[in-house]
């Protein structure tokens, strides 16, 4: 029995629980933070508050770790500009094959597309210029897909406060001046949009295959953290139903939220809208949201 009455085989428990989010986290940490050093800080803090915490209710442990890693963060960004200090440095992200060996899990593509679809050291420093809310509702909402309303529990904003955090500080990212090695990579990745839209109109199969990521995960309305949302792993099986989509919508590629996608529509209208994610120029990340309501809400820019 440890100090604080919970048994070992509980704290063994928590521990394996934790590990299997630890690259995601520290994913989180390190774009809200920029610094390797602050992130490790903050995912170590986010073990303890678990671990001090009843989780056994918790549906969904992977959004719950993720607000409260953002909170951990917010309060050190808030600290830091109080204190009118930098960031330790603004060295890349781990990339996901060291998250991987870090924590032992099988290899996550999802992680993978969290890691590799970002611009790096030039996103950071654009970060830099942000608020901590901007920055925190950016990265949570663009970066790793976190539902406005939960951006909003976080920053303690209205959903539609935490929407207008966030288009502040795309406003802001999207004006900043882009390397070309970024303006290359997004280039490359309106080609593969291109292609899976061209493969879907003309039911090639194998066209699908080749851009999309052998573990590709689509997932249906609800965003990454809320646990809610109809998934489909593997290319075999999200193919089809890609293949089977009504011949008769018009699908144009857009930014959604930011982010490389498309949108699918009916009679002039958006009816449906598909937000990517990039793993070694394929699709690994497919977000859809069809609810009316949800589409509303989306930043869409036609490109």
């Amino acid at each position: 029995m440890s100090a604080d009455g919970t048994g070992t085989d509980d704290t063994d428990f928590l521990a394996r629980r934790f590990e299997a989010h630890r690259g995601h986290l520290r994913a989180v940490a390190h774009r809200m933070l920029g610094s390797t050093a602050e992130a490790e800080d903050a995912v170590q803090e986010a073990w303890f508050r678990m671990s001090r915490s009843d989780t056994s209710r918790v549906d969904n442990l992977g959004g719950w770790l993720t607000t409260v890693v953002g909170r951990v963060c917010l309060d050190m960004l808030r600290s830091r500009k109080s204190r009118a200090e930098e960031p330790l440095d603004t060295t890349a992200a781990p990339t996901a094959a060291s998250a991987s060996a870090a924590v032992s899990p099988p290899v996550d593509p999802e992680q993978d597309a969290l890691l590799a679809d970002s611009v790096g050291v030039a996103l950071l420093v654009v970060l830099d210029t942000l608020t901590p809310s901007e920055r925190l509702a950016f990265v949570l909402h663009d970066l790793f897909g976190v539902p406005y309303e939960e951006v909003a529990a976080v920053v303690d904003r209205t959903p539609a406060a935490a929407r207008q955090l966030a288009s502040r500080a795309r406003r802001r990212v999207q004006g900043a001046e882009v390397p070309e090695h970024d303006r290359a990579l997004r280039r490359r990745q309106w080609e593969v949009v291109d292609a899976f839209l061209a493969a879907a109109r003309q039911g090639d199969f194998e066209g699908l295959l080749d851009v999309l990521d052998p573990d590709v995960i689509a997932r249906s309305e609800a965003g990454v953290t809320t646990g809610a949302a109809a998934v489909a792993r593997g290319a075999s099986t999200f193919g089809p139903a890609a293949l089977g989509a009504r011949p008769a919508l018009v699908a144009r590629h857009a930014l959604v939220d930011g982010a490389p996608g498309c949108v699918v529509l009916s009679g002039g209208r958006v009816e449906r809208a598909l937000r990517f994610a990039f793993v070694r120029d394929r699709i690994a990340v497919i977000d859809i949201v069809t609810d009316a309501e949800r589409v509303a809400r989306l930043d869409i820019e036609p490109v």
